[in-house]
């Protein structure tokens, strides 16, 4: 298996293809997507309560014309790629991206900032 190397804070990292691929894939579906750039945008408040972004299941829900389990469907495959973090708080779920993961594909794609 052909894997992706960089170094990473004096730290070899190596990526396999196929989870590079994955992560490609899962954001290859429009409204997947959609989703995963509302809650990278809704994370991007500075100063903001993390408690107060309004990611949570429920309120991404709202922002699209598609049922609650379709949604949870997507947020599944995301969280499955890697490309976000899920964490229950009381009865809510809050999303959150995986900043690690953005790095990998950022530092793959040869993007500086």
């Amino acid at each position: 298996m052909f894997r992706y190397s960089y170094e990473y804070r004096n730290t070899l990292v190596r990526v396999t293809m196929t989870e590079l691929a994955g992560i490609f894939k899962a954001l290859g579906d429009g409204t997947r997507l959609a989703i995963f750039e509302l809650i990278r945008e809704r994370c991007r408040g500075v100063g903001i309560p993390e408690d107060q972004v309004g990611n949570t299941v429920s309120k991404i829900a709202a922002e699209f014309e598609v049922s609650l389990s379709t949604v949870s469907h997507h947020l599944k495959e995301l969280r499955n790629a890697g490309l976000i973090v899920c964490e229950k708080r009381g009865q809510s779920v809050h999303c959150i991206p995986n900043e690690e993961t953005l790095k990998e594909v950022e530092r793959f794609l040869g993007v500086t900032a």
